[in-house]
């Protein structure tokens, strides 16, 4: 006998078929009946808390809520051809990519914040930080839809960035069988392959499968990319008021540490965008990362719900890395340095809350009380060699040759930081009568922290407590309408030591928001003005790039404006327009007070239309798509003249599906080829956006 039995794998077996269907009751059996009613009410319980918006982790309508709040739905997404995260957020107002450590992991900017340098910016998957540690690249094989969440949200969340974060919800297991399967084939020799299973195992417990694996080379020179997602998920009906669910993701990334380009006396242009400068003897830098969520959902009655869940999370990113030193004074030699990272997390969080509805006189009340907890370890050993002598392993940035030899390592870093973070919250949502509502919310965290400095055998810590407060009123003159008002108090605490062996300060912010929400049925946009201040930031120290230090205050203040929806028959909508002045507003030595935020343009805009029709006896659709980033700052670490060109990009679309199970789809990207630069670090570290790129894809619903 093996490992299995044979009921379970068979039971997976017919799950995983399309004709198969969970065991129906038959009719003279009461007892197989109250099954099946109890399936059903729970279900549909599940999927509706499931449906809360991350916003206030309730169902409470978009046009109820003071706070700018765009979702990306997986319609959308699809519509765009996007398979990532970083391509999901190309479409919301107020996002700017920002410098991806050499392409390991999302990094990117909302309203000029872009969070903790020590890692990728800030993002949630169902509401659970997951964006500490090394994650890689996110993949959206496993992707419901985007929720981008505008402001602070540390009154819910507890650390965070002022600007907004991101959740992502992820697809979950349905009882009616479904098979499908996605093949890509693009330039580059890019290869992608995906597939999607959902379907009962019993009558109580359903199963979903995503898994994806994407292979290939890139515009780059010598540069290969292969990225892996595995992740099955699990639904138990436990009873008519209870269900528990159970999330599994396992990624592994393979990819050239790449650092891209570098600016010629501040110029861009002289380097081709294909060309490497780094070593491909390195060979890639594998990023790994098992995370696990666990979810338990019980209705007290038809008011009354309490909800848990817990988030565990391992990664660990390691390999060599060559990266640019400086250019000597004769204009083609490139002093490099070489690297080795190891760097591994642990991650671990919980929650408990308690949601209910009642009515004082009046008043209506959506109340949310909670309490969480995280504990994260990071470990980072970094061995580095940094030549002193001019020309050693030096590259020439016109004519490259491979194969140089830096010499042995000596260790540069190598520390243990260990936090600990404990919250509560409350937040009432108050309907005030026909026209008018209101949303206070406050949430009190206790933070440790100690870092232990190895290599020079001492080690600190800190305590930190902190207040976050959020109110926000809301206004509707009519069904259509919404105006609303928010102000919030938000802080976060900063990772890392600093050159002299110290624990940074927490960041402290504050903002104030107005908008207008317009919802027709089939057009929906929102207007947003806001004004952010934030002090305690951490920045680069230009004595040693691989040190913070805290530079001060900073403010971001600007307008946003994002519009979806039907326009007419069949011809979909999505467009985004942002204005964001954000700067230094008092420095230091360091950055000088009025200085821009790196890769954070001042115009930004983006437009998405597809037009459907009947096209013999399937439906087929064409549209495109249009990209615009103002000019902004290239370098975060000292003020500057340095900057990155304005670019406008388009991309071209077009499917066709002859029948319900088959569809087609094409696009260009970068459709006329245009050299841009999507984001930099210094003009030594600019990464290059991809040339033209063709992708066609085969989606098929077995």
């Amino acid at each position: 006998m093996s490992l299995f039995s044979r009921r379970p794998v068979a039971l997976l077996l017919a799950a995983a078929s399309p004709w198969s269907l969970a065991a129906e009751p038959a009719a003279d059996s009461q007892e197989a009946q109250d099954v099946v009613t109890v399936t059903v009410n729970a279900e549909r319980q599940h999927y509706r808390s499931l449906s809360a918006t991350g916003a206030t982790k309730t169902d409470a309508l978009l046009m109820d809520l003071p706070q700018s709040v765009r979702v990306l739905t997986g319609d959308l997404l699809r519509d765009a051809g996007v398979t990532t995260l970083a391509g999901a957020l190309d479409l919301a107002s107020g996002i700017s990519r920002q410098s991806p450590l050499g392409g390991l992991w999302d990094s990117y900017a909302m309203r000029g914040f872009t969070g903790d340098p020590n890692f990728g910016s800030d993002y949630m998957v169902n509401g659970f930080s997951s964006s500490r540690g090394y994650n890689g690249m996110r993949d959206g094989a496993n992707t419901q839809a985007v929720e981008v969440l505008k402001g602070p949200a540390s009154a819910l969340y507890g650390r965070g960035e002022p600007g907004g974060t991101v959740n992502i919800t992820t697809k979950k297991p349905k009882f009616a069988p479904e098979v499908s399967a996605d093949f890509s084939l693009g330039s580059f020799q890019t290869r992608r392959a995906a597939v999607d299973l959902t379907g009962p195992l019993s009558e109580t417990i359903a199963y979903r499968l995503n898994a994806a694996h994407e292979a290939g080379h890139s515009f780059r020179d010598t540069l290969k990319v292969e990225r892996s997602l595995f992740a099955p998920s699990f639904i138990w009906l436990a009873g008519e008021h209870t269900t528990v669910s159970y999330e599994i993701e396992a990624v592994q990334q393979r990819a050239p540490f790449d650092r891209g380009v570098l600016a010629v006396n501040g110029k861009l242009g002289f380097v081709p965008i294909s060309r490497f400068l780094g070593e491909p003897s390195d060979g890639p830098m594998t990023v790994k990362s098992l995370g696990q969520q666990l979810f338990v959902h019980h209705a007290l009655s038809d008011d009354w719900t309490v909800q848990a869940g817990a988030s565990y999370r391992d990664s660990q990113l390691q390999g060599y890395s060559s990266e640019a030193n400086n250019l000597l004074a004769d204009g083609h030699t490139l002093r490099r340095q070489r690297r080795y990272r190891d760097f591994s997390a642990t991650d671990v969080s919980a929650r408990i809350e308690l949601l209910g509805k009642f009515k004082t006189g009046a008043l209506a009340h959506e109340v949310l009380l909670g309490v969480d907890a995280y504990h994260f370890d990071d470990r980072r050993v970094q061995l580095r060699r940094n030549p002193s002598a001019a020309t050693a392993y030096a590259i020439d940035i016109d004519a490259p040759v491979y194969g140089g030899v830096a010499g042995p390592l000596a260790l540069s870093i190598d520390t243990q930081e260990g936090q600990k973070a404990r919250g509560l919250y409350a937040q009432d949502q108050v309907d005030l009568g026909a026209q008018w509502k209101a949303l206070f919310g406050v949430r009190h965290d206790r933070y440790t922290q100690d870092v232990a400095n190895k290599r020079l055998n001492v080690r600190n810590g800190q305590s930190l407590s902190a207040t976050s407060p959020r109110a926000g009123l809301v206004y509707q003159p009519s069904t259509t309408w919404s105006l609303y008002a928010s102000a919030a108090k938000g802080f976060r605490p900063n990772s890392g030591i600093s050159i002299d062996n110290q624990a940074f300060p927490a960041e402290r912010s504050g903002s104030y928001e107005l908008g207008a929400k317009l919802e027709t049925g089939k057009l929906t946009g929102t207007l947003a003005v806001y004004t952010i201040g934030k002090s305690n930031v951490l920045t680069t120290n230009p004595a040693n790039t691989d040190f913070a230090i805290a530079a001060g205050e900073v403010g971001s203040r600007g307008l946003e404006l994002d519009v979806s929806g039907e326009l007419a028959r069949g011809l979909r909508v999505s467009g985004a327009y942002a204005y964001t002045d954000a700067s230094v507003t008092r420095g230091d030595n360091t950055i000088v007070t009025g200085s821009g935020f790196a890769n954070v343009p001042r115009h930004s805009a983006n437009l998405l239309a597809t037009q459907q029709f009947v096209l013999g006896a399937g439906t087929a659709s064409v549209g495109g798509a249009l990209q615009y980033v103002g000019e902004r700052l290239g370098d975060v670490a000292v003020s500057s003249t340095f900057t990155l060109p304005a670019y406008t990009t388009a991309k071209l679309l077009a499917s066709y599906a002859p029948n319900a199970r088959l569809r087609l789809a094409f696009k260009v990207e970068n459709l006329f080829n245009r050299s841009y630069y999507a984001s930099s670090y210094s003009p030594l570290w600019v990464a290059p956006g991809a040339e033209r790129t063709l992708t066609l894809n085969a989606h098929y619903r077995f």
